[in-house]
């Protein structure tokens, strides 16, 4: 659990992190700002996820807010309180940086959402390998409502949905609700609200009962090839496979299979 604290109470954790049975919930827990994305809680996340990665125990991670709300972007309080062009090129390096550490942490990273997730909220829900929402939530880009385009929100949103959908959320700063962010790709699924902990919870068993090797290199891969064009992107994904083909764990899944056994991975 990270060390570091909420401005509002000295003594409590800005992530609250739970292991259980190879899956790591971390949870925002600002909920009285409604975990709007302060420095502190960046940096939270950021050692979170940084200790993750290098943790074989975790093979999938779920991202939660405290109280009612997943996410309600940068804390705007703070970036008011002493304005400057250094404070603010900072804040988002470090944002940039904690969005690119999701994609790149080993473990795929699933997006639990109540309430709503606005601005970096929203970047965050889109920057997730994946997305599960209760029907209630909703989410926006709302920066151009108060002058400020939400430009790097931007850059997971447009990777997460199709171009005309998201230039409409980036243009009217409109909240879209549980329904319409499934149906453009924003969130995987919106169920009811008091099935939500046992859908994310039985997608992060069972890809926690995957091998971490093969879930690092898929990962890895998807990611790198999506911005190849076609041709660069087969050349890339045949070497991938074949390092796969090598692996200890691809052997062991291929004769369980045939053997019709259960594999035991080793992650090598």
């Amino acid at each position: 659990m990270s060390a570091a604290v909420s401005t509002h109470d000295p003594h409590a954790p800005l992530i609250l992190r739970d292991d259980r049975d190879g899956v790591a919930t971390l949870t925002l827990n600002r909920p009285k700002a409604r975990n709007a994305l302060s420095v502190g809680l960046m940096g939270a996340l950021q050692d979170a996820l940084d200790a993750i990665h290098e943790d074989s125990s975790v093979r999938a991670v779920v991202l939660a807010g405290a109280g009612g709300a997943f996410c309600a972007g940068h804390d705007l309080k703070e970036m008011r309180a002493a304005p400057s062009r250094e404070l603010y090129e900072a804040l988002f390096t470090q944002c940039s940086r904690l969005m690119l550490t999701i994609n790149r942490v080993r473990q795929p990273v699933i997006a639990k959402v109540r309430g709503v997730a606005t601005a970096a909220g929203c970047q965050l829900v889109a920057t997730c390998d994946l997305a599960y929402c209760e029907e209630e939530a909703r989410f926006a880009t709302p920066g151009v409502n108060i002058g400020l385009f939400c430009s790097t929100p931007m850059v997971a949103l447009t990777r997460a949905v199709g171009r005309k959908a998201a230039m409409e959320m980036l243009l009217l700063g409109d909240l879209i609700d549980a329904e319409e962010a499934e149906r453009i790709g924003l969130v995987n699924r919106a169920v009811p609200a008091d099935q939500l902990d046992e859908v994310v919870d039985g997608v992060a068993a069972k890809i926690a009962s995957k091998s971490p090797l093969t879930l690092a290199t898929g990962k890895e891969a998807f990611y790198r090839q999506i911005d190849l064009d076609v041709e660069g992107a087969y050349a890339y994904a045949a070497k991938v496979m074949t390092e796969n083909m090598m692996a200890q764990d691809a052997a062991e899944g291929i004769d369980a299979f045939l053997g019709k056994r259960t594999p035991v991975w080793c992650g090598r």
